[in-house]
């Protein structure tokens, strides 16, 4: 049994920042993610992906944004169980509660704060027969590490950011030998930058742009080897592909927080805006994970929940103790 003053299932953005916030009062905290890493989608899905909204950094990319999380709460030595799920949470005697992961690991506290994002996530995949005989075989739905992808054929399906983003990326910085980008329609979703930058890249022959059409089928053996695209006006044809990477986005579900007992809006946990607490008194809900009327999905406004929620776990922890705001710049930051 895993003890601590605070368990924070979820290790994003959000619940690194919490970990600071509670640092500061003198709270522990135990992490819990599906994820092998910490960071959340921003490590799992964009890590190269620029922001532009966190105060103090004209652009951070999201990699970097985590790094300095880590480099932030590494005084109040937080521990992580990673590479594993939150199933259940029990409540027991003293006011404590149990959470467990999919594989058995118990951890107890009398706070807990889910900052799960949006819940579980499933990518959207295209109605390819055998394409889950590729996987991870020259099929990927997200891309981790660019310098995977180092001299290889590359044809990238989809239009939204994601696609357009890394399609960018990995011509840009030399990594993809040939990178096609493969779109069912004629325009697309992404930001009109990014939309820009593709149509010259295309024009100058450093990207392949095949739009109105779409990837039918894979083919290889053991490892991919090539694709069919099926053009709307121009009929099939077939094309070398080391790699197959479909960037039709995620399908969130809440998962198992939805057996929880927590009180559920527009498939989200609803909480008290006094300090993010859900209907069941000492669980809170922070992030992209909860909704309330006027809810923003902004990191910056996960920041200031975990923030506010921290204060009250103080007070469910310490009932007899009364905790009196200090300001960092003036007390500093003093680790455990």
């Amino acid at each position: 049994m895993i003890e601590t003053d605070i368990i924070i299932i979820g290790a994003g953005p959000v619940g690194l920042f919490t970990v600071f916030e509670a640092g500061l009062l003198k709270l522990r905290c135990h992490l819990i993610d599906s994820l092998p890493q910490p960071g959340g989608q921003l490590t799992e899905i964009y890590p190269k992906k620029p922001i532009y909204d966190i105060p103090g950094y004209p652009t951070v990319d999201a990699g970097e944004l985590i790094d300095n999380l880590m480099k932030q709460i590494e005084p109040f030595k937080p521990e992580f169980t990673l590479g594993e799920s939150a199933v259940t949470i029990d409540e027991v005697e003293d006011n404590k509660f149990v959470v467990t992961t999919n594989k058995g690991t118990k951890h107890i506290a009398p706070v807990v704060m889910i900052a799960g994002g949006l819940g579980v996530f499933e990518p959207r995949k295209p109605p390819v027969d055998n394409l889950e005989q590729f996987e991870d075989n020259g099929v990927e739905y997200i891309i981790k590490d660019p310098k995977f992808y180092q001299d290889k054929k590359v044809v990238v399906a989809g239009g939204g950011d994601s696609a357009l983003d890394w399609s960018i990326y990995l011509v840009k910085n030399n990594i993809a030998s040939e990178l096609s980008l493969v779109h069912r329609r004629s325009s697309f979703r992404g930001h009109l930058d990014s939309v820009q930058q593709v149509m010259d890249l295309a024009d100058e022959g450093k990207l392949n742009l095949i739009t109105e059409a779409e990837v039918v089928g894979i083919e290889g053996n053991g490892s991919l080897k090539s694709v069919t695209i099926k053009h709307k006006k121009e009929g099939e044809f077939t094309k070398e592909a080391d790699h197959f990477v479909p960037l039709f986005g995620l399908k969130p579900s809440l998962g198992p927080i939805a057996d929880w007992g927590l009180e559920i809006e527009k498939n989200a946990i609803k909480v008290d805006t006094r300090d993010y607490s859900t209907n069941r008194p000492g669980i809170y809900a922070i992030g992209d994970v909860n909704q309330y009327e006027g809810k923003l999905k902004l990191i910056l406004c996960g920041f200031h929940e975990g923030t506010i929620a921290v204060q009250s776990a103080f007070a469910r922890i310490h009932p007899d103790k009364k905790n009196v705001l200090k300001y960092t710049t003036v007390n500093g930051v003093n680790g455990f």
